[in-house]
């Protein structure tokens, strides 16, 4: 199997696929597989085998394969309507924890929930916590319903809501979290075919000409909601950190600052309100 996908993908790479499928696909873990237990699986088995490895060689997302993705140490379903969660947005999950007592009672908003995952990460691990997710798309929101079914100790209430016309109301938060689209569409050129032909481009792209128009909204936004020293963390593009770090001071919050991924990329910006 890892001979047929290196066909398309480099070898390291294909080996690990091979091995999350028989991790996460059929129980076998990789010493399974090397005592020869692979042999053991049933005919339906080798099939459904097979049928990933074909989908894989069409490039298709092993998360999407399988249903499922792993994301601060909890299971969340995933499927096309929504981005397949990456390890950076854990990252930004951890920075708005670290600046949150663990007994918070308050108010969080995840704008662009995607799958939930941002969402219903924080409430399991803020469970006084009061969370709100919100989304365009009625299929991301479809998603992250089915994750919150999956974790009903996580309470969150999903809201049909577009950041660049918010909705009109009074209330005020003590964290407001994102990750919106930030990817130009001149970098399409440059992104693997498994993202590229099955990830939802809503989601991921903005125009070259206005590649901040979702931040300029959210901060706009944030500077008449977050509460009296409340907090803004956003996910960036990481050719874009001293760019949207002035955009998000312009709107009016303190103490911006660019966080870096573990990669040393300028990958978040977080901000204060006075």
């Amino acid at each position: 199997m890892v001979d047929d996908l290196t066909q398309v993908y480099p070898e390291g790479e294909a080996r690990a696929l091979v091995r999350r499928m028989f991790e996460d696909g059929f129980g076998l873990s990789q010493t399974d597989v090397l005592l020869g237990k692979d042999s053991e699986l049933s005919a339906d088995d080798i099939a459904n085998a097979r049928e990933i490895v074909s989908r894989l060689l069409h490039h298709e997302p092993i998360q999407y394969i399988l249903g499922f993705t792993d994301f601060c140490g909890h299971r969340f379903r995933v499927a096309p309507g929504a981005l397949i969660p990456r390890p950076e947005t854990q990252q930004l999950v951890h920075l708005v924890l670290d600046s949150l007592p663990a007994g918070c009672r308050g108010g969080i908003l995840d704008i662009g929930t995607g799958s939930g995952c941002i969402a219903l990460s924080l409430a399991l691990a803020l469970p006084d916590a009061h969370v709100t997710a919100w989304d365009i798309s009625d299929e991301a929101l479809s998603v992250a319903r089915s994750n919150a079914a999956l974790h009903p100790r996580a309470r969150v209430t999903f809201e049909q809501a577009d950041i660049l016309a918010p909705p009109a109301d009074d209330r005020r938060w003590q964290v407001i979290v994102s990750n919106p689209p930030y990817v130009l569409q001149s970098e399409a050129r440059q992104m693997e075919p498994n993202v590229l032909d099955y990830e939802p481009h809503r989601a991921l792209f903005v125009p070259d000409d206005d590649p901040l128009r979702f931040y300029r909204a959210i901060g706009r936004y944030a500077q008449s909601h977050l509460a009296p020293g409340g907090m803004l963390f956003l996910e960036i593009n990481q050719t874009l950190g001293a760019e949207t770090a002035h955009l998000i001071e312009e709107s009016g919050l303190l103490n911006v600052r660019a966080e870096r991924d573990s990669f040393g990329l300028d990958r978040f910006v977080i901000a204060l309100q006075p």
